[in-house]
């Protein structure tokens, strides 16, 4: 006799092929319309599941976790980041919690450089100009931004997608350089051509591109704070493709304001998708809607990994991409 299905349910809407195989192989609730759900909607989610399946939508406290009744042995994250889920709590409930990291890593970083291209070549503002029909012919001194080849960028976080962002960066002719919680292997640094700095004060005040590439967690927030922001060079740009409380979001924006900090390229925000109003204001800034991972074949990557990991938890093994918080 087969054994009985697990109950999932999913917050969000997945890739088509994602939800098919999810029905295929378990009791699946799919969410339908896309819609965000609301604190009530996820404790009664929690309380008929075996395994949920969240986003970086939902934020998963302990008190949430306190409303999650004795089934729930499984949250199977749709995404690499935690940070939205209280793992220590998690774990003293017995339920444990996996992810989908290094789906995205290429993904990520082909936006990066996206980012630093945009900002360094004013991309927006001629795009703008050509939107709205104003452009009134070449001219020398029209449009001029900045290349990008020779310049140094500062990687802070050396992880997967750091890396990846130097394979790339390397190829446009940029100097890399990095801080990270651990020095890189040797030949990891020499394949890379990157430089390590112990002190991310001193990297930061002498790197013309800053590219934010580590986690979100309590040792990170607002790692770019405004002490440090200010020494930056007036002529430096910084990118954020990972998690927008890294960076001091309002510092950040006076910063750009004062002419402190040539431009900025951001993918994520502080504050979820409430931005501050004045950085949409600014002609040196370009903001991205959270798009780092979006490409087809990462989302239906990343639910292929979800399956995996609900799969083997099924099978009674661990799931090869379990979180706990000694990763953090």
């Amino acid at each position: 006799m087969p054994a009985e299905r697990l109950s999932v349910v999913v917050t969000r809407r997945l890739p088509e092929a994602v939800e098919t195989r999810l029905k295929e192989l378990f009791n699946v609730e799919l969410r339908d319309p896309d819609a965000k759900m609301t604190r009530e909607e996820l404790a009664s989610a929690m309380r008929r599941a075996d395994v949920l399946v969240p986003t970086i939508t939902d934020q998963i406290d302990a008190a949430l976790l306190a409303q999650a009744g004795e089934r729930l042995k499984l949250i199977a994250n749709y995404g690499a980041g935690v940070d939205h889920i209280d793992i220590q709590s998690a774990r003293q409930r017995g339920i444990l919690v996996s992810n989908t990291p290094g789906v995205v890593t290429d993904d990520t970083a082909d936006m990066t450089l996206a980012l630093i291209l945009a900002v360094s070549r004013r991309i927006p503002q001629g795009l703008a100009e050509m939107q709205a029909g104003t452009w009134a012919g070449w001219s020398p001194m029209a449009h001029l931004g900045a290349r990008i080849g020779g310049k140094r960028l500062g990687i802070l976080g050396m992880g997967r997608i750091g890396q990846a962002v130097a394979r790339r960066a390397r190829a446009f002719g940029m100097q890399i350089h990095y801080h990270n919680r651990k020095r890189l292997r040797a030949e990891v640094e020499t394949a890379l051509e990157a430089t390590y700095w112990e002190s991310l004060d001193q990297m930061v005040a002498r790197m013309d591109v800053i590219s934010i590439n580590c986690p979100h967690t309590p040792s990170t927030f607002h790692l770019m704070n405004a002490r440090r922001l200010k020494l930056m060079k007036p002529t430096a740009l910084i990118v954020n493709t990972s998690r927008g409380e890294v960076i001091d979001e309002n510092a950040l924006t006076r910063g750009l304001r004062a002419g402190e900090i040539a431009g900025a390229g951001l993918d994520v925000f502080e504050h979820g998708h409430q931005i501050n109003p004045r950085l949409r204001e600014m002609p040196n800034v370009v903001l991205l809607p959270h798009m780092g991972s979006a490409t087809l074949e990462g989302r239906v990557e990343m639910g292929e990994k979800v399956i995996i990991n609900i799969k083997t938890f099924a099978d009674g093994h661990r799931p090869p991409d379990q979180v706990v918080p000694a990763m953090l």
